[in-house]
Order: C-alpha cells, then sequence, then structure tokens
C-alpha cells in the first residue's frame, strides 16, 4: 500500500516541478476518480430515464419524438461507457508508470494539455499528426 500523498486543496501541477512526480500524478489520479464518479453518475439517470420512458404513447407524432430522444440518450450512454474505459486506462497507466506520456513519442505531455483532458495518450503535435492523417485518408 502506496503512503497517503499530501495535496493542497489550491494544488495545480506546474512546469517547474520534477514531470509526473507523486503530487502530479496524486492530482490526476482523483482528477480523474472525480470524472468517473461524475460519469457514473449520470449515467445513473440516463437509465432510469431510458426506464420510465418505456411506455406505450398512441400519437404517432409524440412517439417518433420520444424515440429520437432515446436513440439520443442511448448515443450519450455509449460516449459515457467509452469515457469510463478512457479514464480507467488513464488510471492504469498511472498504476504503471506511463501516465503523461506521449503513446506515440514518448515524450512527456504538457501539463495544461493533461488537466484540460486527463485521458489524452498523445501530445498535441502527435494528435494533429493523427488528425491530419485522418483527414487525408476520409478524403479518399
Amino acid at each position: 500500500m502506496k503512503a497517503e500523498v499530501f495535496l493542497p486543496e489550491d494544488y495545480r501541477p506546474a512546469e517547474d516541478e520534477p514531470f509526473m512526480n507523486e503530487r502530479q500524478l496524486e492530482y490526476f489520479r482523483r482528477k480523474l476518480n472525480a470524472l468517473k464518479t461524475e460519469v457514473l453518475d449520470e449515467s445513473k439517470s440516463t437509465i432510469e430515464g431510458l426506464q420510465d420512458g418505456a411506455r406505450n404513447i398512441p400519437d404517432i407524432a409524440d412517439r417518433a419524438s420520444e424515440e429520437t430522444d432515446r436513440a439520443l440518450e442511448l448515443r450519450i450512454r455509449d460516449r459515457q461507457r467509452k469515457l469510463v474505459a478512457k479514464i480507467d486506462s488513464a488510471l492504469r497507466r498511472i498504476e504503471e508508470g506511463e501516465y503523461g506520456y506521449c503513446q506515440e513519442t514518448g515524450e512527456p505531455i504538457s501539463l495544461k494539455r493533461l488537466d484540460a483532458r486527463p485521458t489524452t495518450t498523445l501530445s498535441l503535435e502527435a494528435q494533429e499528426r493523427h488528425e491530419r492523417r485522418e483527414r487525408v485518408h476520409r478524403d479518399d
């Protein structure tokens, strides 16, 4: 069992401290766990909404509207499921000592990028290259 890392309430990772030190890792671990809790709470209300929505509606326009709403809820639910998987993957990378490093180049990912997108696996430069390649292949 690891020793508890003290983290002041107002702590923010800074560029002038060692990259992915214990405090930074604990900061991102807490941030990811809070995000996971938030997503799971949202998904519970989505599931409850879907269960409540399973009723017989005689008006065809109302039924179509209800089905559109259900389809949207299901897409949101799928997006939430994928985000939880990304969060779990990021938490695993923290435990394995790989968090914060670009999976393509091995270079550190900027702290600002990690703070904005804690599940990211690519540096900004690698992400831009990836998106350019996708655009080129999509246009074919």
